[in-house]
C-alpha cells in the first residue's frame, strides 16, 4: 500500500495505527506507522492558506455537512490522515493529530489534544485541556487508547500509551503515564506498570510520600491517582451528555 493510499484509509476508518486483539489487548500497527513517516519523508514544506507551512501532502482537512462531523469553527485543525466519525463535535480551538481515530458521537472540547495515532471510542467525552499524546516512533510503540463511553474531565494529560477501558471516568486533571502508579482503593491493590484503567473506574488525581527518605523528611509527595469507585447508576446520570447539543 502507497504512502497516498493509506492515508487515504486512515481518514475513512479503514485502517487504524492500533487494533485489539480478541483478549481486549491494543497493539500497534507496525505498517500503518510507517507509512505515515514514509508520507512525511515524501511531502515538501509547502505555505498553506492562513499563514501556515506543513507538508504539502499532509494538509488539513475539510468536512462537508453531510459527514455528520461539527467543527465548530474558531482555530481548530483536523490533520491528513486522521479519522472523525459521524456525530462527532470538535470544539474550538483543538487539534488531531495524523494517524488519531475519533469514533461516532465523541466530544472533543476546547483546547484538547489527539495526538498522533491516539484511538478514541465510540461517545466518549474529551474535556476543556485533555491531552492524549501521540507516538510515531518508536515504531513499535502503542499509542493512547480511550475506549468507548469513557468520560475525561478537564486538564487530563494521559501519555506514554496508557489504554482507558470502557466507561471509565477521570476526573479533572488525573495524569496517567507509564510511570505514574495507580490505586485502586477498592481493591486494594496497585495496578501492574502498563495495566489499563479498568472499565467504569472512576479515578481521581492523588499524590504519595516521596520515595526518598530526604524528601519525606521535607514533606515532599509524588503524583499518582486513585481509583476511588466504580461507576453506578448515580455516576451515570451525572455524565449524561445533552442531546440538544448535537
Amino acid at each position: 500500500m502507497s504512502w497516498l493510499e493509506l492515508l487515504n484509509n486512515l481518514e475513512n476508518g479503514s485502517v487504524r495505527a492500533a487494533t485489539q486483539d480478541e483478549n481486549g489487548n491494543w497493539h500497534a500497527n507496525v505498517e500503518v506507522k510507517q507509512g505515515i513517516l514514509e508520507a512525511f519523508k515524501n511531502g515538501t514544506n509547502t505555505e498553506f492558506p492562513g499563514g501556515f507551512v506543513d507538508k504539502h501532502n499532509l494538509a488539513p482537512q475539510g468536512f462537508a455537512a453531510d459527514a455528520g462531523v461539527r467543527m465548530v469553527p474558531g482555530g481548530t485543525s483536523v490533520r491528513r490522515g486522521a479519522h472523525v466519525a459521524a456525530g462527532t463535535i470538535i470544539m474550538p480551538p483543538a487539534y488531531v493529530n495524523i494517524g488519531a481515530f475519533i469514533d461516532e458521537g465523541t466530544m472533543v472540547d476546547s483546547h484538547a489534544l489527539v495526538g498522533s495515532c491516539a484511538q478514541v471510542g465510540k461517545n466518549v467525552h474529551l474535556s476543556a485541556a485533555v491531552q492524549l499524546g501521540g507516538v510515531l516512533e518508536p515504531i513499535g510503540a502503542s499509542p493512547v487508547v480511550i475506549e468507548d463511553d469513557a468520560f475525561i474531565g478537564a486538564g487530563c494529560v494521559i501519555v506514554e500509551g496508557v489504554v482507558v477501558k470502557k466507561g471509565a471516568v477521570l476526573a479533572p486533571g488525573v495524569r496517567l503515564s507509564a510511570t505514574i502508579p495507580v490505586y485502586d482503593c477498592v481493591n486494594e491493590r496497585v495496578l501492574d506498570k502498563g495495566e489499563p484503567i479498568p472499565e467504569n473506574a472512576i479515578v481521581i488525581p492523588g499524590s504519595r510520600p516521596s520515595s526518598s527518605a530526604w524528601g519525606r523528611e521535607q514533606g515532599l509527595s509524588m503524583s499518582c491517582a486513585l481509583i476511588v469507585k466504580y461507576r453506578d447508576e448515580k455516576s451515570d446520570a451525572s455524565l449524561e451528555l445533552e442531546e440538544v447539543l448535537r
